[in-house]
């Protein structure tokens, strides 16, 4: 009777260190893979920050442009006064390109400003 109660204590004593083994290990990974979220999580928050610098310094420069444009129409009557003057003088083709292009992005700026 000793002989099987120490047998089945050394038999108890070997099932508790292997689930105590086991444990160990799912504990040791347990803590990886706490690291690992921590690691995302400070990665994500960081994106983030840098995401919402980004697009306020967009609307930042966006309502300075805003502001210029609004605040001024010198800009197309400059455009109107050049158009005026190449149908009065010889002017290459490049020109009217070129005030063709700053036609395109006055009308651009507008329309941004518009569905602001």
């Amino acid at each position: 009777m000793s002989q099987q109660l120490s047998e089945t204590e050394g038999n108890m004593l070997a099932i508790i260190d292997k689930y105590r083994e086991e444990l160990n290990l799912a504990t040791a990974h347990e803590h990886r893979l706490v690291d690992e979220y921590a690691k995302v999580s400070v990665e994500k928050e960081a994106r983030g920050r840098v995401i919402d610098s980004l697009h306020r310094e967009a609307i930042m420069w966006m309502d300075r442009f805003t502001s210029t444009l609004n605040g001024s129409q010198e800009l197309p009557r400059l455009l109107a006064r050049a158009k005026a003057m190449t149908n009065v003088y010889s002017t290459p083709e490049e020109i009217h390109g070129l005030l063709n292009y700053c036609q395109h992005m006055i009308d651009l700026m507008a329309h941004i400003i518009r569905s602001r």
